[in-house]
């Protein structure tokens, strides 16, 4: 039997594991339970599957991710993996074929939905095989407060219970400490051992732009900082997802988009399309992302405010999971409050204190003007970490300024117009009001006789929208569900008296197209020497073609990292080669004398 680390190394190609890894597997390995927590890109799926590998029997995976299995199930088989998958989109006979494999022990894997745990066949065909383990993957999806419940995922503790000596793995990405414990409480992993890595993506740079013409800004961000490449925009709702992929597409950028109301087989194209191709752009609403293993994912954006920092760091994790330099990038503005703060006011008392809860840590991040990773990791319970480094606010700190009298002049102007006119008005109005303007539905309502009427002239518009935004966000200031007007809370009093002092973060300018942050120390960097990018752009060109034959997404041939290593390397001879990382047995063979072939090609053409 081999151990771990020679699975490691044989299979996958790497000499070390990365940090935690090894404890988790040998936990394993040895029959126990675990509860994992690590961060997307941490390298999750090796802890179930070198244990599936190294223990007698299959190792069964259950996850919630159907349109995805059979490219999970590719890679593996690119490694040599013998894996297959269970699911509703196969026939009957691709079924059998699968079923026959695992009775006879022609399996090292085998993935499932766990909606089909519900079905009598399959827990009979469970019975009658030998279990390695039983990996619950993306296991926040128990959690009934989660952004990605499924129902099914409650019916998994009983897999204890019909098979009390299998050892059980549950792992994800993003989970609070509440939500840690709710997995725990839910799976019946109490007794486990738990598993909790760093949060942090350190290749990561968090960004928030103030929002003024979003399509504009997201477009001079992709072009300035990432041509050419993958990446996920996200949007709230599915027009807002086409309209931003048409845009783009107009104005020469790579883009489709994906969200719940495409036709299926369109969905399907879609995510094939963006695992398939190089530099393509997937515009979507939050129906897309879960399990997408694609590494070379260089930037997330996010045009729409996400409802939680858990979606959020979800979503942006998606990025850069080759470890190699990526950005989360976010235009967030008024209306992004406005919106969501009165859909914090939907649904029963304890969704919305849930909801509530959830907003004010999103509108926190978004508005701090300390180290947003710092906020972040303390979110998920990752304290005493110091400035990153490479996040906006650490790059160029904004100023925070007393703005009590502002604040005063918007809440009495919302005042003077309940308690004089019994009315209630939008942001719009109200900042008409302050800057003087005699539109047409100012003179109609007489707004130009009001005391506040121009008492705001110190500021521009965009400022004024700052500053309503910002009290919204502290909850100094309301937005009425029904309509969308602003209305005072039990904190204006204070503010209006004088009692209760204002400072809130000055907004800074949208850097200008062109401008981009470099990383600072710490940060992985993606520069190859310059003698190695000509073939490290040959050896893509060789993937590419390769991947399109084989019918597979790049990244199942090699990743990036493994490329550029190649390129920096330039090894002659297959041991030379078998010492890349990411260079495991069953590739070298596969695709070894290919990659020398393309290497001395490229040598012949500059000799």
């Amino acid at each position: 039997m081999d151990t771990p680390l020679e699975v490691l190394h044989r299979v996958f190609g790497y000499d070390s594991f990365r940090p935690g890894q090894q404890e988790i597997i040998e936990t394993v390995v040895a029959g126990g339970d675990a509860l994992v927590l690590m961060p997307t890109g941490g390298g999750k799926s090796l802890c179930y599957q070198i244990p599936a590998l190294v223990r007698p029997g299959v190792g069964v995976v259950v996850s919630p991710l159907i349109a995805l299995m059979q490219d999970q199930v590719d890679a593996l088989t690119a490694l040599g993996v013998r894996a297959g998958f269970l699911n509703s989109t196969q026939d009957f006979g691709e079924r059998q074929e699968v079923e026959a494999a695992f009775l006879a022990g022609d399996l090292d894997l085998l993935y499932l939905a766990p909606e089909r745990l519900r079905v009598d066949s399959t827990i009979r065909l469970l019975e009658k095989g030998e279990i390695a383990l039983f990996a619950i993957d993306e296991a926040h999806c128990v959690s009934q407060w989660g952004h990605d419940f499924r129902p099914d995922y409650l019916m998994l503790s009983g897999l204890h219970e019909r098979w009390p000596n299998v050892p059980r793995i549950a792992l994800t990405a993003t989970a609070t400490p509440e939500t840690h414990q709710e997995i725990s409480s839910r799976l019946g992993l109490d007794a486990a051992r738990h598993f909790v890595a760093s949060f942090d993506r350190p290749n990561i740079q968090y960004r928030i732009s103030p929002k003024s013409e979003p399509k504009r800004q997201l477009l001079d961000f992709i072009r300035t900082e990432h041509p050419d490449d993958a990446g996920i925009v996200y949007c709230l709702s599915r027009s807002s997802a086409e309209k931003i992929a048409e845009f783009l597409s107009d104005h020469g950028i790579a883009a489709i988009p994906y969200h719940a109301g495409l036709d299926a087989r369109v969905r399907a194209l879609h995510q094939a399309r963006f695992l398939r191709e190089e530099g393509l752009t997937v515009v979507a609403t939050i129906a897309f992302g879960m399990g997408i293993d694609k590494p070379d994912v260089r930037f997330v954006a996010h045009l729409d405010l996400p409802k939680s920092l858990e979606g959020y760091y979800q979503e942006t994790g998606r990025a850069g999971r080759d470890g190699l330099p990526a950005t989360a990038w976010m235009a967030y503005g008024l209306q992004d409050v406005v919106q969501h703060r009165r859909m914090a006011l939907e649904g029963d008392e304890a969704h919305r204190r849930r909801q509530a809860l959830h907003l004010d840590a999103m509108l926190a991040l978004c508005e701090t003007v300390t180290c947003r990773r710092v906020m972040l990791l303390d979110y998920f319970g990752e304290t005493g970490t110091g400035p990153c480094g490479n996040c906006d606010t650490c790059h160029n700190r904004p100023d925070t300024w007393d703005a009590t009298v502002p604040a005063q002049k918007v809440l009495s102007a919302v005042y003077r117009l309940a308690k004089e006119r019994g009315q209630k008005f939008g942001v719009g109005q109200i900042v008409d009001i302050l800057l003087g303007k005699k539109t047409a539905k100012v003179e109609q309502f007489g707004h130009d006789s009001l005391t506040v009427f121009g008492v705001g002239q110190d500021l521009s518009s965009a400022e004024w929208h700052g500053v309503v935004r910002q009290l919204l966000t502290r909850g100094i200031l309301a937005v009425e569900p029904a309509h969308g007007t602003l209305v005072l809370t039990d904190k204006s009093g204070g503010v209006l008296r004088g009692h209760d002092q204002v400072s809130l973060r000055r907004d800074l300018k949208p850097r200008a197209a062109g401008r981009t942050m470099k990383a600072k120390a710490g940060a992985p960097q993606a520069d190859l020497p310059a003698e190695a990018g000509p073939l490290f752009e040959r050896l893509r060109a060789w993937r590419a073609a390769t991947a399109k034959e084989q019918g597979v997404p790049a990244y199942v041939i090699f990743h990036d990292a493994t490329l550029r290593e190649i390129a920096t390397l330039n090894p002659t001879t297959l041991p030379e080669l078998g010492t890349v990382s990411g260079v495991g047995e069953n590739k070298l063979a596969k695709y070894g004398a290919q990659v020398l072939a393309t290497l001395h090609e490229a040598e012949s053409a500059d000799s």
